[in-house]
């Protein structure tokens, strides 16, 4: 339990980083941020395997890279839940879920279970 409450926090800040680096991705503070990585974990466990799913020949014909785009769409889902997470676009969204992913990677490999 006490590592998925670190890790929740770590995506958080994760996305705190992102939205300081992406200029169409706001964040009004960091509780939003807290319950902006709540959804977005609850979205990719529901919505984002139904996504892939369904995108799978796309998915195939372009090697996974089309992941990165269902990526962004479950950001821009995340944003429209959420008050005080805004995601304006889709480049914004796609750049947006790229980053969050590699600072989540980071952050998650330095916590030890």
């Amino acid at each position: 339990m006490k590592g998925w409450i670190v890790r929740w926090i770590l995506n958080g800040i994760a996305l705190l980083l992102t939205a300081s680096l992406i200029s169409g991705i706001e964040l009004s503070g960091f509780f939003a941020a807290l319950f902006a990585a709540f959804i977005l974990g609850i979205v990719n466990a529901i919505i984002r395997p139904v996504i892939l799913l369904l995108t799978l020949p796309i998915n195939i014909i372009t090697l996974g890279v089309f992941t990165i785009v269902v990526n962004g769409f479950m950001l821009k889902i995340t944003s429209t839940v959420v008050n005080g997470f805004t995601v304006t676009g889709f480049w914004s969204a796609t750049i947006g879920a790229l980053m969050l992913s590699i600072f989540s990677g980071i952050l998650n490999a330095l916590v030890k279970d």
